[in-house]
């Protein structure tokens, strides 16, 4: 608060009015503060990329649904991703109708939502598991944090930054594109261009609350049987069956907040934003709440952001197949 006010300070100092883009601005560091102010003390400083270290890695064991002898991807026709059609979506959130949104969740000072129209893309059915992440350490060497690996093998992986997220997609891009067994649709979206990373947050959105607009990716009011909030640890992946979701994702509320491949700024959305310069410095936004918060947190339109360096035990991600 110290630092708000010294801001307001100084803007009055130069006579400047408030803007409707500064509003929006400090409604997110609002928000992101109130996500990370509980954990803060808890954290050790992230290290730089020299200071980090192998560790051990655990056994997946056996581990149902999965193919072991394919990275301990899901066991199904298109290893665990899922089309979403083309088409437009309602983005953003209405206080009329969302008494819980937050300011910087609004599209713009005339209106609160607007529709989005989204090619098809694929997105995972499920968070990266530690097992998943644990198969790209082992044939890579890929440097990981103490915290990345330690937890249980069908959980999601946290402890990632937005570059450990991003090397895992490029791996596993690279590894579908070499592998006889990739489903032949996925080959051949591969071979049209199509690539593995992040969604960005449009893509994320829509995935979560279909196209009605919804505010949760189950209905309009928060439930404890549909996803893993309000409490102290992760589940694992799938674990909250939601036949209300659309597109049969699981976990897009609660367990762990996800990386997105937008940049983390005010609306209104623009997708040129987040296909260029994905190596810089910047807050990235991240999406769906984690297992410790409130239902507040945990809706489809909520807007995280973090520094691409941080790692912490409630940020892991999914990945998407999309053209880009």
């Amino acid at each position: 608060m110290q630092d708000h006010r010294n801001h307001q300070d100084r803007k009055e100092e130069h006579g400047r009015s408030t803007s409707a883009v500064g509003l929006a601005l400090l409604a997110v560091l609002v928000l992101v503060v109130a996500v990370w102010m509980p954990y803060r003390r808890s954290q050790v400083a992230t290290r730089t990329e020299s200071e980090r270290r192998p560790v051990s890695i655990a056994n997946p064991g056996d581990l149902a649904g999965v193919r072991p002898d394919a990275w301990f991807l899901p066991d199904e026709e298109l290893i665990g991703f899922v089309e979403v059609p083309a088409g437009p979506f309602l983005m953003g959130s209405d206080p009329a109708t969302d008494a819980l949104a937050f300011e910087n969740e609004r599209w713009s000072e005339a209106k609160t939502q607007a529709v989005v129209d989204l090619p098809a893309f694929f997105i995972g059915r499920y968070e990266v598991t530690v097992a998943q992440f644990q198969a790209f350490v082992e044939a890579t060497g890929f440097r990981v944090d103490d915290q990345t690996l330690s937890g249980p093998p069908d959980h999601p992986v946290v402890a990632v930054s937005w570059p450990d997220a991003l090397a895992y997609c490029r791996w596993l891009e690279a590894t579908l594109r070499d592998w006889p067994q990739t489903p032949s649709q996925l080959s051949q979206l591969l071979r049209d261009g199509w690539r593995v990373s992040l969604p960005i947050e449009a893509e994320w959105e829509k995935a979560a609350r279909g196209t009605d607009g919804r505010i949760y990716p189950w209905g309009n009011e928060p439930t404890r049987d549909r996803a893993n909030y309000g409490g102290t640890t992760t589940t694992p992946v799938g674990s909250f069956d939601c036949p209300e979701c659309p597109f049969g994702l699981f976990d897009m509320s609660g367990n762990v907040w996800e990386w997105t491949r937008s940049p983390y700024q005010p609306y209104p959305y623009d997708p040129d934003d987040d296909r260029e310069g994905l190596d810089e410095d910047a807050l990235w936004v991240m999406r769906g709440g984690h297992f410790g918060d409130t239902a507040q947190n945990i809706r489809a339109a909520i807007r995280g952001g973090a520094d691409p360096g941080a790692r912490r035990p409630f940020i892991g991600f999914r990945v998407v197949l999309s053209r880009f």
